[in-house]
């Protein structure tokens, strides 16, 4: 479920700043790209522009809000090897991304009150164009009014969430898709080596520090649908599963268009290929839409853990989870986020489930 990591990120929360975004959001070539075009003449001064197609380009984005980094960013992450994203040490965020105009790297760093952001590939231009959108510019969380206590601490204390929206639904469709009806161990293992094995190394530097496993492209949708039998067996993925992924790359570009979509045109569009239910098209549309009200509807833990932090009852059922967050209707998606990140859940009781390895039959 979207949300799960709580990363302590004091350093990489950006300060909230009077003015307004735009007075200092700045956009140049990257070091090697030669002296920028003039811009009086073009229509978006903004944009980021590079002399060399090779050559990085950066942009700097001020938020008007407080912003911490890896709070929001959180749900992209697959894992703790996750091949599409590293959080290192000196507080950068990168993350590979397949855009509409091509493979893209961003690195995403919190300097002062500003975010610093340098990407490379074919879809760097892109993956800079849309980095406020990314990073919650067009999210609203003055439309939250928590009702209870822990939701309104949890809120004060995380002012640095906002939900993000990548504008890109296969690369969030394709793990959720992988994560259904088993733990995540097993999701994140197959969702491992089906980059490593079909995806492309990103671009950007060699040396950033990643070590023998650097960042991979998620594959294409005609990549994904040469993927034999038996590369989905030895990553642990069943026939059901993969025969979903293999009917949803199959009209990727209709899927895509979902993220420009409201909620419900965009979750009937996803459900409309069979394999993806509710809780696949929520745990999608909370990721490339910023949808507040997307509720994962069928997640074997998230009733339970908001039963329990909202009613002390942690055997709530999907219908009971709704009730309770009824209040909040419009929100939704962002109450339950706050409840996973309040700490709030019920104590183990028994061993965790089992991971099934059927690549071994």
């Amino acid at each position: 479920m979207a949300g799960r990591f709580a990363p302590r990120t004091t350093r990489a929360t950006v300060p909230h700043r009077n003015h307004a975004a735009d007075a200092r959001d700045t956009a140049s070539p990257g070091p090697g790209a030669g002296p920028a075009p003039d811009t009086g003449n073009d229509p978006d001064p903004h944009a980021p522009r590079t002399a060399d197609p090779a050559a990085p380009l950066t942009r700097a984005w001020t938020p008007p809000h407080p912003l911490d980094l890896r709070l929001v960013l959180g749900p992209l992450r697959r894992g703790p090897a996750d091949p599409t994203y590293r959080a290192l040490p000196d507080g950068s965020v990168w993350r590979a991304s397949r855009t509409p105009a091509g493979p893209g790297t961003l690195r995403l760093v919190a300097r002062g009150d500003r975010v610093e952001a340098t990407a490379w590939g074919p879809g760097a231009a892109w993956l800079l164009d849309r980095l406020p959108t990314l990073l919650g510019a067009e999210d609203d969380p003055g439309a939250f009014v928590p009702r209870h206590r822990l939701l309104a601490l949890t809120e004060r204390r995380r002012q640095g969430l906002r939900l993000l929206r990548t504008g890109l639904v296969l690369e969030s469709l394709i793990p959720s898709i992988l994560e259904q009806k088993v733990t995540t161990d097993e999701a994140y293992r197959a969702w491992r080596l089906l980059l490593r094995t079909h995806g492309t190394p990103a671009p950007g530097p060699s040396d950033a520090g990643f070590g023998r496993s650097g960042l991979y492209v998620m594959p294409d949708a005609r990549t994904w649908s040469l993927v034999p039998s038996w590369e989905w067996h030895r990553a642990g993925v069943d026939a059901k599963r993969s025969s979903t992924v293999l009917r949803a790359v199959r009209v990727a570009r209709r899927l895509e268009e979902a993220a420009t979509m409201e909620l419900p045109e965009a979750m009937a569009r996803l459900q409309a290929v069979q394999g993806i239910g509710p809780w696949t098209a929520s745990e999608t549309l909370q990721r490339s839409n910023g949808a507040a009200d997307a509720v994962s509807v069928g997640d074997y833990h998230l009733p339970g853990i908001v039963g329990h932090a909202l009613a002390d009852n942690r055997h709530a059922d999907d219908e009971e989870m709704l009730r309770l967050l009824s209040p909040y209707e419009g929100q939704r998606h962002r109450a339950t986020r706050l409840i996973l990140l309040s700490g709030r859940t019920p104590p183990r009781h028994g061993p965790r489930m089992t991971p099934r390895d059927i690549a071994r039959l």
